[in-house]
């Protein structure tokens, strides 16, 4: 069965469990509850087949696109702050796994890799035999199947992110914190917008405007869901002075109304 959302559950007792996996399709998923807060005690990965995710480890923004294997030391505490279309696996297993000479993953950062092309599908077939594996309970192939995927991790340490994206975005996504103009998060770092927007494109593939937009997307449809506000005050509470521009932005990214939203979510 698809797990529709990437999810660990924060009560779930993993110490007796060696290794999970679940399968994850956002396409076209809309009424999704939000992702909660975690911290494991094994390795928690994450490999898309397509679409991306934007995660936050330790208050560090991290971006794991298509033909990525993000990897999270255990005890570290993440989040996944948004995601689009994103499919692929999920899951973690215990540090034993981890071969004596693949000593990268004993450190205490993230880790990321991309992989290409006829790796990628590899990379992608291999995850769902060992889904199928662990559904039945086939340990032997999930320890042989994770040698496999070991073998194919290349030892290096993980390009750090840029710290003016970083700063961005921790803040864009930082709770409660009212959302801004691209001009004022470039203030706030004392840089020229131009430079914020060249540095944030090239880390993450998106210019300023568009996180902005995403941002304002998740606030908006986590109030219509969780409030009784007014469309009018949520439209402002998002940094939409104009109800009308606010439903048409609102319409062009999710298909539907700010109230018809509302009523799909409270069912």
């Amino acid at each position: 069965m698809v797990n529709p959302v990437p999810y660990w559950h924060p009560d779930a007792d993993y110490s007796s469990c060696p290794f999970f996996i679940r399968r994850m399709n956002t396409s076209g998923y809309i009424k999704a509850a939000e992702v909660p807060r975690a911290r494991l005690p094994l390795v928690g990965f994450i490999y898309l087949t397509s679409g991306e995710m934007l995660l936050e480890v330790e208050r560090v923004p991290l971006l794991c696109s298509a033909g990525q294997l993000l990897l999270i030391p255990q005890e570290r505490d993440f989040a996944i702050l948004h995601y689009s279309d994103a499919c692929g696996f999920t899951g973690g297993f215990k540090q034993a796994y981890i071969p004596e000479n693949k000593s990268i993953f004993i450190l205490p950062e993230p880790f990321r890799q991309a992989f290409w092309f006829d790796d990628a599908a590899f990379v992608g077939e291999l995850f769902n035999m060992l889904c199928n594996s662990f559904e039945k309970g086939d340990q032997a192939f999930i320890i042989k199947g994770l040698e496999l995927l070991f073998t194919l991790v290349k030892n290096k340490k993980e390009q750090a992110f840029p710290e003016t994206a970083s700063t961005f975005l921790d803040r864009l996504f930082r709770p409660g914190a009212p959302l801004s103009s691209p001009a004022d998060y470039a203030l706030e770092q004392n840089i020229s917008l131009n430079y914020l927007n060249r540095t944030v494109k090239k880390a993450t593939g998106k210019p300023v405007s568009t996180w902005i937009d995403i941002a304002r997307l998740n606030k908006a449809k986590r109030l219509l869901k969780d409030t009784r506000e007014r469309v009018i005050d949520i439209a402002a509470a998002v940094g939409i002075f104009d109800q009308a521009y606010f439903s048409r932005f609102f319409r062009n990214h999710t298909g539907m109304s700010p109230s018809e939203f509302r009523r799909v979510m409270h069912g």
